[in-house]
């Protein structure tokens, strides 16, 4: 039942600085036209499922409860690791996830998972059933955790173990360009595979261990 498709409408002004050679225009707000810092906001449009830079003022903005009917939503700053067992081959082979990279978000609008993986042309989606993709999550509370369309799990499978952490979900579409930036080859080669290794280096220092659960 799993297929791939190409993932709508992945672009934004993020995406187009880090896949492109060229070099990079000043980031503007999306909203106000304001120039923007390294490191600037982002928010979710949920309707056309990307990202939109925001300067300081207008992310404030849209944090307002129905703000522009709810459209968009403020990307937040969480990292979280779990300590716990965490996720198995056996989980992984349930999610027939093709690649050894990928992140998975709950999308408001279907009311399903939706998981993505990088990939020479993007973010390319991978069509999960939603009851069997929850089967396979048990195994982290950080499923659990998840706000919709702004936070994704991150997952990468090396050595027969599997890595899961809770990121902001623009963090996951700036690895996708990172990839699409640097791939090469049939398997992306050694350039994109040392970035791939320090990407999650530097996610994995950021994210914060969940306390240890209670013995029963």
């Amino acid at each position: 039942m799993s297929a791939t498709r190409q993932a709508a409408r992945p672009g934004t002004a993020l995406l187009r600085r880090l896949r492109e050679p060229a070099p990079p225009q000043p980031e503007r707000c999306a909203f106000c036209g304001l120039h923007l810092p390294s490191g600037h906001q982002h928010l979710v449009d949920t309707e056309e499922r990307s990202l939109a830079c925001a300067c300081t003022a207008c992310g404030m903005l849209f944090r307002q409860a129905g703000a522009a009917g709810d459209r968009y939503r403020a990307v937040p700053d969480r990292y979280l690791s779990d300590p716990g067992p965490g996720l198995d081959e056996a989980a992984w082979a349930t999610l027939r996830i093709p690649v050894s990279t990928a992140f998975l978000f709950r999308n408001a609008v279907l009311d399903r998972l939706v998981a993505l993986y990088p990939s020479p042309a993007g973010a390319t989606e991978s069509e999960l059933d939603e009851e069997t993709c929850r089967a396979a999550l048990t195994g982290t509370r950080l499923a659990g955790m998840l706000e919709p369309d702004v936070e994704a799990l991150l997952l990468r499978r090396t050595g027969g173990r599997i890595q899961c952490l809770l990121v902001p979900i623009d963090v996951c579409y700036e690895l996708v360009g990172r990839m699409r930036l640097r791939w090469q080859g049939f398997d992306g080669g050694a350039e994109a595979r040392a970035d791939l290794d320090a990407f999650f280096r530097r996610v994995t220092g950021r994210a914060k261990a969940l306390p240890e659960e209670e013995p029963a």
